[in-house]
């Protein structure tokens, strides 16, 4: 049997086994009233975001459901970061995870535990002061940001500097307070102009990556500034912070802030949810970050809450009869209603990103011209794929780990499926030659498939090189540990241990994707062909290859991969009748 679905999980998570890796700990149930004191102390260096949103609540909704604000909380970064550091005996060290979790590499947290022991800034992940308490132009150093500590009453950095700020502190018209100890609405006391924060470079940080061994993993940043679009003075921010997500469309004008519910003057007003092809696959209670949430519930209290079953809804409160068991948490019907409202808040917010996720993905893949030819030897169908963007190819950043592919049906006059490809095998992988289906021949590898997937290869000992999903190169070495190349880069272009295949599709390019489909096969006509662009967030089978150090929220491999699957979508499909003569038309729009 090929799934990859092993039992759920004790209490616990798996990955916390691996005590040989340097910065692994347990999961801690309580806290002592010492660490509740230093949680609060912490604050005061790296204020969290639930701070913010008291004068920026519609920037904090908008971050909250951001790929920024998942970054640390995602359970599939944490294995893969886990996996990592087991593959290379801890020799990684905060490498993955200093770029997801800036404050708590800040903080010294351990490289590796679970989401819910840290401190609530950092699995905050890109929280508001990665971005403004930073002050220095750090380059591609992948993450390694010095923050600037302080409380709320420090200085933020920001694109316009203190105009504003000064009319909202001397103006009057505003009840703020600017003093540590004294009651009232705190409000940090500057707003100092960083120059650097507007610009692409400020994204290319943490948006290309190149590992210690010289390994270019992402390349955004790199492929940006080659484009048209840096050429005609578009910046990253124009494209995925305005109106439109993808699209260079200007932005709104509005208020910065709202302190005590009068808003600021109205000025360029950037779009914080930074929305890319990742979604949430963790429980509503939990993401998107929700003040109110925070402040009702710990995430273990929540991952208790049912919220599928109905709790909390009418339809479901109605039919509770007396002795039925709750968790002590949520014991109270008043509770599960304040709990549903809060969800209801939540799954409308993800709702919303969704249809940005589309929108931003659209902007990128499109289709070109469709063509077909049918004749004594079978059918062709020619589908040309465009990269509509000008800023980077598509994928881009961890491209290795984005599946974009096209998926075609061809049915008979009987609605008989006589052709397919890009179809998902029962794990919900498309049968590339990472399936563990087509890996153990219960399946045929999809020979027509077109992915825009690209693949790692690392070299073997005694030469040749092998596909692997992850580009640890443990294969072929006992020790795996990641070190600096003993061959100087830049002569040979690349490390000695792996490269990449690139699949992608650069800026403004296509790609052509062909099929045939022998005459014994197609049957009787008129034919109908279905033909779908879908985006995945990652490949089901890197679930597989990580799932050995466990899931964090107690989930297990097979929820993950499920959530992942089901958050596929279709961006664009087209149907096609083509009837015995080779004739067709399209069907609907």
């Amino acid at each position: 049997m090929s799934g990859l679905f092993s039992p759920r999980p004790t209490l616990g998570l798996c990955l916390f086994l691996l005590a040989a890796v340097p910065g692994l700990t347990q999961e801690k149930e309580t806290l002592s009233a010492d660490e509740e004191h230093e949680k609060l102390f912490l604050e005061n260096r790296f204020p969290s975001a639930a701070t913010c949103a008291t004068c920026h609540p519609d920037h904090y909704r908008e971050w909250s459901v951001s790929p920024h604000a998942y970054a640390q909380m995602s359970p599939v970064f944490n294995a893969m970061h886990g996996t990592v550091l087991q593959a290379t005996n801890g020799t990684n060290g905060d490498f993955c995870i200093r770029c997801h979790t800036p404050v708590g590499m800040n903080l010294g947290e351990p490289i590796f535990m679970s989401n819910m022991d840290r401190h609530p800034t950092s699995r905050e992940g890109i929280t508001c002061i990665v971005c403004h308490r930073v002050n220095k132009s750090y380059g591609k150093l992948s993450g390694r940001l010095a923050i600037v500590e302080g409380d709320l009453f420090e200085p933020v950095y920001g694109p316009k500097g203190n105009a504003e700020l000064e009319h909202v502190l001397n103006s009057g018209e505003y009840r703020v307070n600017t003093e540590r100890g004294r009651a009232g609405r705190a409000i940090h006391t500057q707003a100092e102009r960083f120059f650097q924060l507007d610009k692409s470079g400020f994204c290319g940080t943490c948006h290309d990556v190149n590992l210690v061994n010289g390994f270019r993993l992402e390349e955004a940043f790199s492929e940006f500034k080659h484009t048209p679009a840096a050429k005609a003075g578009i910046s990253c921010q124009d494209c995925h912070m305005g109106k439109e997500p993808g699209v260079a469309s200007g932005y709104d004008e509005a208020p910065a802030a709202v302190v005590g519910g009068k808003p600021t003057r109205p000025r360029k007003r950037t779009n914080h949810m930074f929305i890319g092809p990742d979604y949430s696959i963790i429980h509503p209670g939990i993401f998107p970050h929700n003040v109110e949430a925070s402040e009702l519930a710990t995430i273990r209290e929540w991952l208790t809450f049912d919220w599928k079953a109905g709790w909390g809804t009418d339809d479901f409160e109605k039919t509770v009869t007396p002795g039925t068991e709750f968790p002590e948490r949520w014991r109270s019907a008043d509770d599960r209603y304040d709990a549903r409202d809060i969800l209801t808040d939540n799954l409308a917010l993800l709702d919303e990103a969704n249809v940005a996720r589309k929108q931003v993905l659209q902007a990128g893949y499109q289709f070109g011209k469709i063509t077909h030819k049918l004749d004594r030897r079978g059918l062709k169908l020619n589908v040309e794929v465009r990269n509509a963007t000008n800023g980077h190819g598509v994928p881009t950043g961890f491209d290795a780990e984005r599946l974009v592919f096209l998926q075609v049906f061809v049915f008979d006059k009987n609605g008989n499926r006589v052709f397919a490809s890009g179809d998902l095998d029962p794990n919900g992988d498309v049968r590339d030659s990472h399936s563990l289906y087509v890996h153990n021949g219960e399946l045929p590898l999809d020979k027509q498939l077109f992915s825009l997937q690209s693949k790692f290869l690392t070299r073997m000992v005694r030469g040749g090189e092998r596909e692997q999903v992850i580009v640890v190169n443990y294969s072929p070495d006992p020790l795996p540990f990641l070190r600096p190349s003993t061959t100087p880069t830049v002569l040979t272009g690349r490390p000695g241990g792996a490269r990449k295949h690139k699949q992608g599709i650069e800026p403004l390019g296509s790609r052509l994707a062909k099929y045939r489909v022998k005459r014994k096969q197609l049957g009787q006509g008129p034919y109908r062909a279905e033909v779908r662009l879908i985006a995945g967030m990652v490949p089901v089978n890197l679930v597989d290859a990580i799932k050995g150090v466990g899931f964090d929220y107690y989930m297990s491999a097979k929820e993950v991969a499920k959530a992942v699957v089901d958050g596929h979508l279709v961006l664009w499909e087209k149907e096609l009748i083509i009837d015995d003569e080779g004739e067709s038309q399209w069907a609907g729009n």
